[in-house]
């Protein structure tokens, strides 16, 4: 099985890089178990400061795989192990992200994009919902800005995803602007760290605990349903599904 996430170490920042380039980073089954992997060993290892979610590409994260999608409960026992991992997860993005990779950016603790980047919740659009990614998404994010791109599919900016509450922050360089960001957690107490986070996330794990069998079930639902055909089907066949009107 070939390695999908890309590892590499300094002065205490573990990087992981999603890699699987020809699916444009999409969450296959082998994606989603591979770097859930990768984080635990991160948990385990008190040389690990903080966790930077990158990507190899000119996309961070196209969504579910849907020749080789995930089962939906390892899709939240993912998000739900970047809320928890005891070390500060960021996310550095330098391009597109779509559907389930917004999942991954609303998990991490914080989050950088280059002004290059796009965003999108696609869901709509092939026939779904954005389910399973709510449950981070939803607690972070501003209800009335989220509603318009839940509900159309429309690709937004960085500064608008800044304005949602998804971004931190956008910058031409992002290594620029996530340079002060990891010399102050290269400063900060390990133990410290951990407290602070489970401060930040425990709103957002009570939307784990409450809703993740609902909308787990939810994703199941839909994307056995005939919409869900027909919208990944014209997906893949690169044409206007049939309730385009």
């Amino acid at each position: 099985m070939s390695a999908l996430i890309g590892r590499t170490r300094t002065r205490g920042v573990e990087t992981l890089s999603l890699d699987s380039t020809d699916t444009r980073n999409a969450l296959s089954a082998t994606l989603v178990a591979q770097l859930a992997e990768a984080l635990t060993d991160c948990g385990k290892d008190p040389d690990v400061r903080a966790v930077v979610l990158t990507h190899t590409g000119t996309t961070f994260c196209a969504g579910a795989d849907l020749r080789d999608p995930p089962d939906p409960d390892a899709l939240v026992g993912l998000l739900r192990q970047i809320v928890e991992l005891p070390r500060p997860v960021l996310a550095r993005i330098t391009g597109h992200v779509r559907a389930g990779g917004l999942g991954l950016l609303a998990a991490c603790d914080i989050t950088a994009a280059s002004t290059a980047a796009t965003f999108a919740f696609t869901e709509v659009r092939i026939g779904v919902a954005p389910a399973v990614i709510s449950l981070p998404v939803i607690p972070r994010t501003d209800p009335r800005a989220l509603a318009r791109y839940y509900l159309t599919g429309e690709r937004f900016a960085p500064a608008e995803a800044v304005r949602l509450g998804l971004l931190t922050t956008t910058a031409d360089d992002v290594d620029e602007a996530l340079a002060p960001v990891l010399d102050g957690l290269r400063r900060s107490d390990p133990q410290a760290l951990a407290e602070t986070k489970q401060l930040l996330t425990a709103r957002v794990l009570e939307t784990f605990d409450r809703d993740a069998a609902q909308l787990t079930a939810l994703s199941a639902r839909l994307f056995s349903t005939a919409h869900a055909r027909e919208g990944m089907t014209a997906f893949l066949e690169r044409r206007d599904a049939a309730w385009v009107v």
